[in-house]
């Protein structure tokens, strides 16, 4: 009796999880094979082809850069964004709180030795959300505007521990006439010491910013900032403060991406830029170190989570009516919601299997033979589980070479692990929000390299 039950449970779960996880799995690869047929028509195009080091910056740009707790590296990144951009019509706005002034200090002691560097300090003690730092940066920018009389064609924005490229806001200067918005690619470093936690970074960013916001971008659905390496026109965003105050939400955990499909919706073009930064060459990316510990990286996935598949779903809804292709992307940034718990689903269902075959052999009593329909789910997943590793592999070789692709297979399980973890922790961060709970900047600690050119990172 009680090993007909473990059998019967052990079949339940495996036909539950196999079958949502094919669906997703044909999803993954539905994209996949669009992401192909871009790659083919690519090579006919080429039409932007490379920015080329001599290209000109033609507007002014203010680099918004909201930092708390951010002593350890603010000084490190200002002093390498103005090496890496040298003269150029641009001003670094810093975003610091009245109670870190630790932060204050690092931040003042470059803006004395350069005055494109201008800190500004919030009206209110930290942390508070990344969107309020935005919305105090924005007011200093009108102030100086309106004293200065020379105004800013787009705010770029960046995080404290990003490494820019030198040729970044040639890009921008390049589109931003002709877009309310543009998003390089993140590429992100893997530390020293955590190949598998903050490398798995590097497989995720590579799918994300290397494929599937290529097939956003073709299918016409909404473009998600990622919150870095982004530039942003000003008068849009002044069309966006006059219809609520100002212009970053400060109720949002992940004000970026729901002002990419804001963009859409007032019916301003945002583009993905990804552009060689010579002939043949790597893109024009921003480069970062993410989380080197599983705690951390729980912590910031968590609040991408929450932010964007469950708040984010209750917040921005699903845009046009009949925008199929926009309904499917969105639909695939809150998949995670499901995804995780047929993820646990999936392993207790291998942790039954292992259960069932050993109560079999105690008692030596032969195993129930699989009904057809399991056998082929099973076998299709794992087809498409050798292809999305292929695939995965692929896209992290192309961008980060061999050495890091060989590792996207293990890194696979390490970022279901970190998922999962997450997932619980991004429910709970959920129902406090439905709660009536507080918002907070639930920001991780960052490290910025040594020395970033004797990375490789000179050129890219």
């Amino acid at each position: 009796m009680t090993l007909n039950i473990v059998d019967a449970v052990t079949r339940e779960l495996t036909l539950f999880a196999a079958v949502f996880i094919a669906l997703g799995g044909v999803d993954d690869f539905l994209v996949d094979l669009l992401f192909l047929y871009y790659c083919a028509g690519a090579r006919h195009r080429r039409r932007h082809g490379s920015v080329g080091r001599g290209h000109s910056v033609a507007h002014r740009f203010a680099i918004f850069v909201p930092a708390w707790d951010e002593s350890a590296v603010i000084g490190q990144m200002l002093r390498a964004m103005l090496a890496r951009w040298a003269a150029g019509p641009y001003r670094i706005y810093v975003g610091t709180y009245p109670n870190d002034l630790a932060t204050i200090a690092a931040v003042a002691m470059v803006a004395e030795a350069d005055a494109r560097v201008r800190l500004v300090i919030g009206p209110r003690p930290g942390p508070t959300t990344k969107a309020d730092c935005l919305n105090a940066l924005w007011a200093a920018l009108e102030r100086d505007e309106a004293v200065e009389g020379n105004p800013f064609t787009a705010i770029v924005l960046h995080d404290a521990e990003d490494v820019v490229h030198p040729q970044e806001l040639a890009v921008y200067s390049r589109w931003i006439d002709s877009h309310a918005a543009v998003q390089l690619p993140v590429a992100p470093l893997c530390q020293p010491g955590s190949r598998l936690v903050s490398g798995h970074y590097l497989d995720e960013f590579a799918q994300s910013h290397g494929a599937t916001l290529l097939v956003r971008q073709m299918l016409g659905a909404s473009l998600p900032l990622a919150g870095v390496g982004c530039a942003i026109r000003c008068d849009v965003l002044r069309q966006i403060a006059q219809a609520r105050g100002v212009p970053f939400d400060a109720t949002s955990l992940t004000e970026d991406y729901e002002l990419g499909l804001s963009l859409r919706a007032m019916g301003a073009r945002s583009a993905f830029v990804r552009v060689p930064e010579a002939p043949g060459g790597a893109p024009v990316a921003v480069r970062a170190y993410f989380p080197a510990t599983v705690h951390a990286a729980v912590r910031q996935k968590a609040r991408w989570m929450a932010g964007i598949a469950l708040a984010g779903w209750d917040r921005t809804g699903w845009g046009r009516r009949w925008d199929l292709g926009d309904h499917w992307m969105r639909m695939r940034d809150r998949r995670v919601a499901l995804s995780m718990p047929v993820l646990a689903i999936a392993y207790a269902a291998l942790l039954c299997w292992g259960l069932s075959l050993l109560c079999h052999c105690i008692f030596g009593v032969p195993s129930p033979a699989q009904d057809v329909l399991l056998q082929k789910l099973v076998a299709l997943n794992l087809l498409l589980l050798a292809w999305r590793l292929t695939m995965r592999t692929a896209l992290v070789t192309r961008l980060h070479g061999w050495r890091e692709g060989r590792w996207a297979g293990p890194r696979m399980v390490v970022a279901n692990y970190i998922a999962l973890l997450a997932a619980r922790r991004a429910l709970w961060i959920y129902i406090g929000l439905l709660a009536g709970g507080p918002l907070r900047w639930d920001k991780t600690a960052h490290q910025f390299p040594a020395s970033p050119f004797d990375l490789g990172l000179a050129a890219a």
